[in-house]
């Protein structure tokens, strides 16, 4: 009794395990917390002017960078250095309270500005990692199931060929006619080949959906994002004339062309995958939902080179506001 008790016990607890699994699981199919601001609602007049059309001042071009100036632009913050470096002359030249506590306050007001582009950022690429994870995670669980199932087929073909080869043998041996032993090594020959189609066409699908698709404006490229801060933005869309690379969201989409992630224009079904990684969602191999996710990291790899620029930035002001 003790053991039915027991063994009872044993089935609730899996069952219940299962259960919890399967509902995580659908949890992170059906929605996600990886988002936790607005939609952004810009006009083209809160984007910052291209770098290469705005006349900058030659003090701030002999003390700073490109990259640094162009970082600064992003952000709007041109206007703030250009006024730091007059305020700061004018302090040389005086040495007075006011002109002190007028570029502290300039001093305070451009890191501040810097910090918050950085936090922005930051936070953006918070979003991008977990929505690579959660891609990652369903990814990972699909593949596990196709594993065991591969497994358990290699298993039976091992043994339908084990077994098989023995009745045939048996037979042949104790039967003056043979055709019943063909008849065993040509079944189990089929069975074999049955399971070997099943091993090569082991690919399981689930549906996994992502109504704000991050990805979607890098591929479309509007003039204007919902996804995308202005400054960040104007970031990957910047393009230096003179420099004969392409702008970051160029390049992420040559790259997914060039390496496979995204099928060419000559795919038969091209419309059905763009509609796939661009579009709300649908049904995904492993191998997509792992594509998604490198796709999603390479994005934030892009990002956070904005990072990069404004660290210079702030390296190159501290220079001159001590």
């Amino acid at each position: 009794m003790k053991k039915h008790i027991v063994g009872v016990f044993m089935l609730v607890v899996l069952s219940s395990c299962t259960s919890t699994k399967h509902a995580h699981l659908a949890q992170q199919i059906e929605r996600t917390s990886c988002n936790q601001q607005t939609p952004y609602s810009y006009s083209k007049k809160d984007l910052p002017i291209p770098f290469d059309q705005l006349v900058i001042d030659t003090v701030l071009l002999h003390h700073y960078s490109y990259q640094s100036l162009n970082a600064a632009n992003a952000i709007g913050l041109l206007d703030e250095l250009h006024s730091f470096m007059e305020k700061r002359n004018s302090y040389h030249a005086g040495m007075t309270l006011e002109s002190r506590v007028a570029l502290l306050t300039l001093v305070n007001k451009i890191n501040q500005k810097i910090n918050i582009a950085s936090l922005e950022i930051s936070a953006f690429a918070s979003e991008l990692d977990c929505e690579e994870e959660r891609a990652d995670q369903i990814a990972s669980f699909l593949k596990s199931n196709e594993d065991n199932r591969e497994q358990g087929l290699i298993i039976g073909s091992t043994i339908v060929g084990a077994v098989g080869a023995i009745a045939a043998e048996l037979v042949a041996n104790n039967s003056a006619n043979g055709s019943l032993a063909s008849v065993i090594a040509i079944g189990t020959s089929v069975t074999e080949a049955i399971l070997g189609v099943l091993m090569l066409t082991n690919h399981q699908k689930i549906d996994f959906y992502h109504q704000r698709n991050i990805l979607k404006d890098i591929w479309e490229a509007p003039e204007l994002s919902s996804y995308y801060s202005p400054s960040i933005w104007y970031y990957l869309n910047y393009k230096n004339p003179q420099d004969k690379e392409n702008s970051l969201l160029k390049k992420l989409v040559h790259r997914w062309m060039n390496l496979g992630q995204i099928v060419d224009q000559d795919t038969k079904n091209k419309e059905a995958i763009y509609a796939l990684y661009f579009g709300e969602g649908g049904r995904y191999t492993a191998e997509q939902l792992k594509n998604r996710a490198a796709m999603l990291d390479q994005v934030e790899a892009s990002i956070t080179l904005m990072k990069q620029d404004l660290k210079v930035l702030s390296i190159e002001f501290e220079k001159y506001s001590e």
